[in-house]
């Protein structure tokens, strides 16, 4: 399961049992989604643009998965003892597939701060206690892109011959940036860093940095045993993904 994937850089991890439960139960829906992310392609541009939030090729991935009826969902839970409610909870899941089978609920983490994991992983476990889904899946940046994020931003910028920040903000419809940021960029360059190497530190440390959502602070987390024992199905977006 998820060979191909494999074979394209995708990092592959399933926990309690999971790739046994998508195997058995769910492989139509395993097969969907397996062809979903190996056609995923974001250009390197997008990255920029989207001034590191969620790139627009991950938006039409998620628009791809509604498409397929994996819509977004509030899970409701009340506990009533003799009339009375004494707990009431509501999880909101970005993605939920539904069957005879059962459910899965996969959230995407594309670029937030890593507590974000926390909230996915213990969502996904009450869920699971309460058998209101079989499985969780949870898709993020790869270890891969993570390391080589900079290279990448360097490269387009290096590619597309600019040589100063208003031509970011031109060239990519970035917003405008801030005046930390620009200081940051300008010490660079006055220490005779290339322009492109200075923006791609800047950026990706602002943007991308060690403290947002990535393959290594997820693994973190399982290592911990956060979200069990709910079967899990983890999904690294690698480098190469990323059209140059």
């Amino acid at each position: 399961m998820f060979d191909s994937l494999r074979q394209k850089g995708f990092d592959i991890a399933a926990r309690n049992h999971a790739a046994a439960i998508l195997s058995a139960d769910f492989p139509r829906i395993a097969g969907e989604l397996e062809t979903a992310l190996h056609n995923l392609s974001i250009p390197a541009e997008e990255l920029i643009g989207s001034g590191g939030g969620e790139a627009a090729s991950t938006q039409r991935l998620r628009k791809r998965l509604y498409a397929e009826h994996w819509p977004k969902h509030n899970f409701d839970f009340r506990l009533i003892v003799d009339g009375h409610e004494t707990v009431s909870n509501s999880h909101e899941i970005d993605h939920v597939r539904r069957t005879e089978a059962g459910t899965i609920a996969l959230e995407i983490e594309w670029n937030n701060k890593d507590p974000f994991f926390d909230r996915d992983l213990e969502n996904f476990q009450r869920l699971h206690a309460q058998s209101a889904i079989s499985v969780g899946i949870l898709i993020t940046r790869g270890a891969s892109l993570q390391d080589t994020m900079r290279g990448i931003i360097r490269r387009c910028i290096e590619k597309h011959g600019i040589l100063d920040e208003s031509d970011m903000v031109s060239r990519f419809g970035m917003k405008d940036r801030t005046t930390r940021q620009r200081d940051k960029v300008h010490r660079l360059t006055d220490q005779q860093t290339p322009f492109a190497e200075a923006f791609s530190k800047q950026f990706v440390s602002d943007k991308f940095g060690a403290a947002t959502t990535h393959w290594q602070k997820l693994e973190d987390r399982i290592d911990r045993g956060v979200g069990n024992p709910c079967p899990l199905l983890l999904i690294g977006l690698p480098a190469s993904i990323i059209a140059e």
